[in-house]
């Protein structure tokens, strides 16, 4: 089964930076768009920014012009890079390829990453 480990959460106050990190054991990775998701206490799960195999990119509208997503096909990582963040970035961060919504439910995520933006 494909492991997914995120990691660089944490706290930080409003206005802030975060660099998220997301190793994936899979083999074919490199050919997978990859995507950062997220999940509030109370809210569904909403993709947040997305990665083709190819480099290319699209974010959610509440995150344009503040994230930047990244990949690096030779360490099988995808990244996430957080400026200017808000208190409604709150959440649990989880790295996925990029899948269509009717799957994210049945889909195996990994353990995620906290990430707590303090006003």
């Amino acid at each position: 089964q494909v492991q997914l480990v995120e990691s660089g959460g944490g706290l930080v106050q409003a206005g802030g930076s975060l660099s998220l990190s997301c190793v994936a054991s899979m083999s074919t990775f490199r050919i997978n768009a990859m995507g950062w998701y997220r999940q509030a206490p109370g809210k569904t799960r909403e993709l947040v920014a997305s990665i083709s195999r190819d480099g290319n990119t699209n974010y959610a509208d509440s995150v344009t012009g503040r994230f930047t997503i990244s990949r690096d096909n030779a360490k099988n990582t995808v990244y996430l890079q957080m400026n200017s963040l808000k208190p409604e970035d709150t959440a649990v961060y989880y790295c996925n390829t990029n899948l269509p919504r009717n799957l994210w439910e049945r889909a195996h995520w990994g353990q995620g990453t906290q990430v707590t933006v303090s006003s």
